[in-house]
């Protein structure tokens, strides 16, 4: 029996287009000095009205505590997020987006919907709607909660 060809798979043909997709909108962050993985960060906590800690980030991102203390860690440096230790408990912290990086956020977010944008415009609103429901059913039956950085 032949072996299934490489592009006969759908698998093939996803990663194709979410490499694409991916990699033109990473370029397009450097040039604000933000990776894609930091974007995922201050979005999901720009939506937190209040101060969050990096626990509550990593369960939202379903990223490991390890990888949100070293992408907090970025953010700090950068400073596009505050944090603050709990003064009884030093290993507790509590973190927010500063003003700057309420600032970048929406310009952030509207270099992701030109993203979008640029490749998915080719597809007519019905078609987008189908896509969109079928990645998302997929996502739900499979359980794949984690938000993709890279």
């Amino acid at each position: 029996m032949e072996p299934s060809h490489l592009k006969s798979h759908l698998g093939y043909h996803l990663r194709v287009v979410s490499n694409a997709v991916s990699h033109s909108f990473a370029k397009k962050l450097t040039n604000l000095n933000v990776t894609v993985a930091e974007w995922v960060i201050l979005r999901e906590m720009y939506s937190h009205e209040k101060n969050t800690s990096p626990s509550i980030v990593a369960e939202i991102t379903g990223l490991s505590r390890g990888a949100v203390s070293k992408l907090i860690d970025r953010l700090l440096h950068k400073g596009l997020v505050s944090r603050e230790e709990d003064t009884s408990d030093r290993r507790y912290q509590e973190i927010k987006v500063t003003r700057q990086g309420k600032t970048l956020v929406p310009k952030l977010a509207k270099i992701a919907d030109e993203n979008d944008e640029a490749f998915f415009s080719h597809l007519t609103p019905l078609e987008k709607k189908e896509l969109r429901n079928i990645l998302k059913k997929l996502t739900n039956l499979l359980n794949l909660n984690t938000n993709p950085i890279e």
